[in-house]
Formats: C-alpha cells, structure tokens, sequence
C-alpha cells in the first residue's frame, strides 16, 4: 500500500509539473501572439506588406506551439479537474483558436489586402473601382468562414469559471476575433455585392431613408428624410429628395403581416413614417420602395435605412459638415439632428429642408472628403450596431443580405444559440426618445424542471423636470396625442426565443393587459409604458420550452441614441 501511494504522489507531482512547465510556455508563445497582433495591425495600416507577411509567420509559429503545449493528454485530463479545469481547458481553446485564425485567416487576408489597395478605390468624386472585387472575394470568403467559427468558439469559453486574469485574457481574446470576424465577413459581403449593387452590371436606384432615433421605430426611428441615389459603373449619385410630406396616409393601407397588424394596427400600412416598425427589414424594405414608386415611380433596386447615430460614424472618417445653421462634428451631429434643431428650427417644413441638406451634405462628405479606410471603418462600426439595414429586389443578392446584420431579418436560433428582442415604438408623437434610456438583461436557466429565459427591459425618461415648458411643443408632442407634455409614451415588445412559448410577463412586479403575438415562431409580448420626466419602469418576460433556458443567448434591440450592452445572468427562479 505504501508504495502504492508514494507511486501515485510522484505520479502526481510529475504530472503538475509537467503542466506548470507547459503552461508557463504555453502562456508565453500567447503572449507573444499578443504582442505581435499589435505589431501586425499596425503594419497593416501603414500597408506595409512585408512586415505583415513576418509578423503573421511569426504569430503562426507561436499559435501553433502555444497549442501543441495544451493539447497532450496529461494537459487534456487536467481539464476535468474539479476547480482547475475550466482554466485548463480555456487556455486550451484559446490557444487552439489562435492557432487555427493564425494558419486559416490571416494568409488569406494579408494575400487579399495585397491585391486590394483602399487608397485606389477611387472614392474621390463618389466612384468606387469596382474591379479588385472579384479578385479578392475568394479569399475573403475563406478567412471569414474561420473567423465566424473562431468568433463562436470563442463566445462559448466560460470566462466567468476561470481566475480572474485569465478570464479577462479570455474576454479579450473574444473581442479581438470577434472584431475580426466582423471587419473580414462586411468585407466579404461589400466583395460578393458590391460589384453588382453599385452598377457594374448595369445602373441601380435605391431609396435611402434616414431614421429619427429622437422617436423611435423598431428598427431604430421614424423616417423622417428620404432620398434616391444611382449607381452606375460604381459611380454614386444623389438624385432625388423628398420630404415625408410627399407621402400622405394612404387610404387603403399597404398589405403588411398579421404579426406587424396585431402589434402596430395599420399604422405601418398607412404611414411612410411607421414601416420601420415592422420588426423584420425583409418585410419592410419592399414596403418602403413600394411607397417611393407610388409617389414618383420608376424602378427601386433596393432600400438602405440609416439612423442618425450612423452620422457621427461618418463623420468621424470626413471631418465637420454644414448644413442650414449648423456646424456639426462627430462628437455633436447627434445633438444638432435630435434636439438642437427643434429648438433652432421651429418650423417643421424648415426643419425637413435642413434634414434634407443634412443628409445630402453627410453623404457628399462620405463620397469626397473620407478616406476610404476611415471610410470602411466608420460604416463597419454602424453596421455592428445594427444601424444600417439593406434590402434588395433583386433575389440573389437579398438572399446574400438576409442572413447578415445588414439584412434586418428576424434573427434565426442555432442549435445551441437562441436570440431574443427588444422592439421599442414611440406613441408620443413627438422626439422625446432622445432624452429615454433602456437598460436590458437576459437570464437562463431551469426553473420547476423547464428551460427559461427571462428577458428584463428598465425604460426610463431622463428628460428634464420642466421639459413640459422649456422644450418645444414639436418634441413634447404638446398633448396632441393624449400624452402629457414631458412625459414619454412606449411600447415595448419583448420576443422570446424560436419554439418557446409565452409564460407570462410583469410590469415593476404587478401584472397589467398586454398584447401577445407571433414573430414567425417567436412569441412575443407588448407593453405600453407611459413615463413622466424621471420616472422608469421594468418589464420583465419569461419564456419556457422550445429553444429556452441554458443555451448561449444573445439579445437583439431596437438602436437608440445611447446603446447599452445587455447583461448576462444565471436565473434566480421566481425573480
């Protein structure tokens, strides 16, 4: 017995040593891997190619050792390890994603970026050349498929189980590929459709209209500007504008879902301004072009929807533009386009003429005075918070948009993966959104035995106290729709996940009638919130079976003027 024992303590002892000498030069050959990403990014934007190639071998070599280090079977056992194992199996993962980026994307890429010289786009007096496209579309396409699988792998290391240096290691880790992904798949995407959608095989028109988050829509705002431009040979031109006033209501309303009926009435169908409450942009990008046709006819080959928050992206990449009194810069074109303008430009028509220059100088200064890498830059960030949304008639493409963060589509569940929403639509009838916040958190887990999710909404309005008297009536609404001045209208939907089911939903704890209704399979569920300067409310909504519970859950909401992270919790049962 005793020798027994003592066997199995060296066995042990040379075990930990064994991963302590691994795992000092795992972590290590990462470090590395670290610094030279740094060395790398920066040598790509300085296009030096050269430098690129050797940083990217060398990060290849110390990915590829850093995994060979975690990946032996002493190492694996330690990863079920009651404790300890969460950290060796991190570690493991990390280094196997860097390993597999290293080897499977960044070639791709840096052989891409070689054909592809953002300096020569052309953008200079709005054309793009749209020649290197298909040339590099291939390997783009492979480096984003790694990098979406990296992103996912990535999303599901369980950080919060490790000590806490790895843990954040962890989380940046994720965010660094998770970036990545998204810079190399938008590329990818502007590769496969750029050619066609900016005229290379033939002209295009699109509508473009610009969302106001100061009033929110399901998609980010009310329509509150709108334009055709052309593309031709990749050359972009600005054509038309128009105000919202060219479109009445319609006396018979445009045939929309049953889903978008139950939750909005006809409003959508009616009025130009709502369609951006449909929640599904497949649904109401048509709607939209349809609208255009029949004002001014012709042909639409897509619609583009932008909020105002885009605007500061884009001028981060132009510098300042003028229009109608106004300056404005990245850091306060939100400020001027959602509330300086309401007290400056007390007319409504007026205002429309200076939302019109606004758009129209904002899109000449993205064409003419951005870099193209700045550029790039500025539409990926919008794009990554779900600000732009693009729907095209022509099928192939829209088939291509519809399963990106561009297409606006109902999100669709994975097998391990669920989403859930927010929609938030104003009722005020005025521009009030902007002084409003939401806060958002999602819990998982199982309660009574049945997989839940809990989706927890706090909506608040921060206006000031006598906003009733200091601001414009146009903002407040000025009671015209039966809301009092100052205060804030809401309605706030919350869908659950694919094949879930309902369970039931409470307003700062006490239950209150609600609307209930079906996404596609999504269940969902409608509050109307009414909030006077400082109040808030939380609305809280679970939902069971189908694809509820444990499953890695991400949320998606409406845009508004201050976009918050939504938080991640394990479910207390009967919170």
């Amino acid at each position: 017995m005793g020798w027994t024992v003592g066997l199995l303590l060296t066995c042990l002892l040379l075990a930990v040593g064994w991963v302590a000498v691994r795992g000092i030069g795992a972590i290590d050959a990462l470090q590395t891997v670290r610094e030279r990403a740094g060395e790398l990014k920066t040598a790509i934007a300085a296009r030096d190619v050269d430098e690129a190639d050797r940083l990217a071998a060398s990060i290849a070599r110390h990915a590829a050792s850093a995994r060979d280090l975690t990946s032996d079977p002493v190492w694996t056992a330690f990863g079920y390890v009651p404790w300890l194992g969460p950290n060796f199996r991190a570690v493991s993962e990390v280094a196997a994603i860097t390993e597999d980026v290293a080897a499977e994307a960044l070639s791709p890429v840096l052989d891409a970026a070689a054909d592809l010289d953002l300096a020569r786009l052309g953008l200079s007096g709005g054309a793009v050349d749209l020649a290197p496209f298909a040339a590099i579309e291939p390997s783009f396409a492979d480096a984003a498929e790694v990098l979406a699988d990296a992103a996912d792998r990535a999303r599901r290391i369980d950080a919060d189980a490790t000590l806490p240096p790895l843990a954040d290691a962890v989380r940046e880790m994720r965010g660094t590929v998770t970036e990545a992904a998204t810079v190399v798949g938008g590329l990818h995407g502007a590769a496969l459709l750029l050619p066609s959608m900016l005229g290379g095989e033939g002209p295009r028109n699109y509508v473009v209209a610009m969302q106001n988050n100061a009033e929110l829509r399901s998609s980010g705002g009310i329509i509150g500007s709108i334009a055709l431009i052309h593309a031709e040979n990749g050359r972009i031109s600005l054509v038309q504008q128009a105000s919202t006033r060219d479109f009445p209501p319609l006396d018979v309303p445009l045939s929309v879902s049953e889903s978008t009926v139950t939750l909005f009435e006809d409003g959508p169908g009616r009025y130009l301004q709502n369609l951006t409450s449909i929640p599904d942009f497949a649904e109401a990008g048509p709607a939209i072009a349809a609208r255009w046709q029949g004002v001014f006819g012709g042909t639409v080959d897509g619609v583009v929807t932008v909020d105002a928050v885009v605007a500061a992206h884009l001028l981060e990449a132009s510098g300042d533009v003028s229009f109608g009194p106004f300056t404005a810069s990245s850091e306060t074109v939100v400020d001027v386009l959602l509330s300086q303008i309401y007290a400056v430009v007390p007319d409504p028509a007026a205002q429309d003429e200076v939302f019109a220059q606004a758009a129209g100088a904002l899109l000449g200064a993205a064409l003419t005075a951005a870099e193209p890498q700045a550029l790039l830059a500025a539409l990926g960030a919008a794009a990554d918070e779900q600000r732009i949304r693009i729907w095209s008639a022509h099928e192939d493409e829209q088939s291509v948009l519809a399963t990106s963060s561009l297409g606006g589509a109902l999100p669709t569940d994975a097998e391990d993966e669920a989403t859930v929403g927010v929609l938030l639509n104003d009722t005020t009838g005025g521009k009030m959104d902007y002084y409003a916040r939401a806060t958002v958190g999602v819990a998982t887990g199982v309660c009574d035995g049945i997989p839940t999710t809990q989706v927890r909404v706090t909506w608040s309005n921060d206006a000031p106290q006598d906003a009733a008297s200091s601001l414009p009536a146009y903002v407040t609404g000025g009671g015209q729709y039966g809301v009092e001045p100052g205060s804030v209208r809401t309605l706030i939907a919350i869908y659950g996940p694919e094949q879930s089911v309902f369970a039931g939903s409470q307003r700062d704890g006490a239950e209150e009638p609600v609307q209930t209704a079906l996404l596609g399979t999504r269940p969902a569920v409608q509050h109307e919130v009414v909030l006077a300067p400082g109040e808030s409310a939380t609305v809280v909504a679970e939902f069971r079976d189908g694809g509820a519970g444990e499953r890695l859950t991400s949320v998606r909401q409406t845009p508004t003027v201050s976009p918050a992270e939504a938080t991640r919790d394990e479910l207390r049962c009967g919170s």
